[in-house]
């Protein structure tokens, strides 16, 4: 690495520096951690033991925030000595010192940028991905298990399990519906940037005169709640169906009736879950699927009468395009909400989606805290 290349990127490691502590804003973080130890020095604050050590979890979190941030800031600045020190001294021990003490800091700052970014407060919980082709038949079923791959392929590479939960082949190719639950730690996080319309544009394999098609698929992504949020769903209001459960290609799960169908009664909502060995775990698994859909709606109910009460129009997200592939007459994925966009087709088809997902949660904090 030469001199130069290391000034830069010493300029550039202070800028994104200011910019956690602007995104963080030190003064009222610090004023949460007091409030914090305020409360856990009261009497009594151990009367309710759940409550408690979900206050310290929470104080642990913002300390650990704060922290980290004050070690990084500490390892620049002294990275920036040792920098001032190699220009007056050209020393070959230190230059490969200073080159390997940057390149472990550039990972540093990038793995607290992604704990900025992912802050929300399910981003930690595991994903509930859904895909539903569009109108269009088979081009529109096969686009769906194209993505199907392609998040299969991501989850992979990332470390996570995936399991499916729900499957509906298509008539000819692909699939009708899929339903995956993604565990693993910012799961939900991660994916939550794939909810919307994907639109596929390419030479379709089904079409005998090689004409252009384009598709669409949506995606749903709800996070996996726990037990702590409180989602009301009374007996009388679902209704159970039970299915022989079959998977990809139609192969049998097994031959006993151990899939499970849960309709709600007065939202219309239908979840399935076929993944389990026996009906008892499928019904479990369907009703958290429920309970998460439950959630989803009533958090997308109370966004719609907040931007009613302000007289602003709410862009509704699921039914919003968020990402094209255009594999005819050139190679793009473009994504409209960060601009981010990439030639290599391909590389994201095989799950290469992490720089999607790090340019949306970067464009979502920037449209959360404008300059």
């Amino acid at each position: 690495m030469e001199m130069a290349e290391i000034r830069n990127t010493l300029a550039q490691l202070r800028t994104k520096i200011n910019q956690f502590r602007g995104s963080l804003d030190l003064d009222a973080l610090n004023e949460r951690i007091a409030e914090n130890e305020g409360r856990m020095a009261e009497p009594g604050f151990w009367d309710n033991r759940q409550r408690a050590q979900e206050v310290i979890d929470a104080n642990n979190a913002l300390k650990t925030k704060h922290d980290n941030f004050i070690e990084l800031q500490d390892a620049l600045d002294d990275l920036d000595v040792a920098f001032e020190l190699l220009q007056e001294e050209q020393d070959a021990d230190l230059h490969a010192e200073v080159e390997q003490d940057l390149t472990a800091l550039q990972e540093r700052m990038t793995r607290y940028e992604l704990t900025l970014l992912l802050s929300g407060p399910y981003d930690a919980n595991n994903a509930i991905l859904e895909i539903h082709p569009g109108a269009g038949g088979t081009e529109s079923q096969d686009w769906g298990s194209m993505l199907l791959r392609m998040y299969q392929r991501w989850a992979q590479q990332n470390g996570y399990s995936v399991e499916v939960a729900d499957y509906l082949a298509g008539d000819e190719a692909g699939i009708k519906s899929v339903t995956l639950l993604i565990s693993g730690e910012n799961a939900y996080g991660m994916l939550r940037s794939e909810k919307g319309v994907h639109r596929l544009v390419r030479i379709s394999p089904f079409d005998s005169a090689g004409r252009r098609h384009t598709s669409f698929a949506s995606v749903d992504v709800m996070p996996e709640l726990d037990n702590s949020i409180d989602i009301e769903i009374r007996p009388e209001d679902i209704k159970m169906e039970v299915f022989r459960s079959s998977g990809a290609g139609g192969q049998h799960i097994n031959k006993t009736s151990s899939a499970v169908r849960l309709i709600h009664i007065p939202t219309g909502i239908v979840v399935s879950s076929q993944a389990q060995r026996s009906q008892f775990q499928n019904k479990d698994t369907a009703m958290g699927m429920l309970k998460a859909k439950l959630y989803q709606r009533e958090q997308e109910i109370k966004a719609k009468e907040a931007a009613a009460i302000k007289g602003t129009q709410m862009e509704v997200a699921f039914g919003s395009q968020i990402r094209s592939y255009v594999f005819h007459p050139y190679t793009m994925v473009k994504d409209h909400r960060s601009n981010y966009e990439t030639g290599n087709g391909q590389a994201v088809m095989d799950g290469d989606l992490n720089p999607f997902i790090y340019a949306y949660l970067q464009w979502e904090l920037s449209t959360a805290n404008p300059q």
